[in-house]
């Protein structure tokens, strides 16, 4: 008798801002579902992708958690800056996150962590590198997703690109989320800085 595959599972891997800039963003969410049609940012909650999304065993949680838990502990709190609104045309709009060092550090080390340690190449291409990947990292918090079509991102942007929004906070964990089917959940966050036991 043949056993089955391993059940797998999506996972990816984010900064979460704090819940009351959380309200705030899932409202302007809401507000670009209502008025755009674009409801699909509204299945995650929002965040600073860090690593895209990829398929990951079950039967290898345990080994992805373990390294992501050693990877955090090396890792310091992460100060982050929002600030207006910017664009993926002809259907992304986005919360600007500021490109800080801490937070254009975090990436790059975080994708060569799993990548050694996981073997998980799946990533953002680094600027200049010639390794296989989907695009570069461009720090951002998704409001209107691809379900913006061309016209109604025209639309919202003209509201949008002149919007103010600032936010300044420090992430205290990186997060891992797993999509349950319908929508993407927090399955584990991470301390950042936690000291060896």
């Amino acid at each position: 008798m043949v056993s089955p595959s391993p059940e797998s599972a999506r996972f990816f891997i984010a900064l979460l801002p704090p819940q009351p800039v959380q309200d705030a963003i899932t409202a302007i969410k809401q507000d670009i579902g209502r008025r755009f049609g674009s409801r699909a940012a509204l299945k995650s909650p929002p965040h600073i992708t860090l690593q895209p999304p990829f398929e990951w065993s079950l039967d290898r949680l345990g080994e992805l958690q373990h390294h992501l838990h050693g990877f955090a502990r090396q890792q310091r709190p992460i100060p982050v800056v929002l600030e207006g609104f910017s664009a993926f045309p002809p259907r992304v709009i986005y919360v600007d996150v500021r490109q800080t060092a801490a937070v254009m550090a975090i990436q790059p080390a975080l994708i060569a962590h799993l990548e050694t340690h996981c073997g998980l190449r799946e990533g953002y291409r680094e600027p200049g590198s010639n390794r296989r990947a989907p695009w570069p990292f461009t720090p951002h918090v998704t409001v209107g997703f691809r379900d913006l079509t061309p016209a109604a991102f025209h639309q919202a942007w003209v509201e949008f690109e002149h919007r103010p929004f600032s936010a300044v906070f420090e992430v205290p964990t990186i997060t891992l989320l797993r999509h349950d089917g319908q929508v993407w959940q927090i399955f584990s966050e991470l301390p950042l800085g936690t000291p060896n036991d």
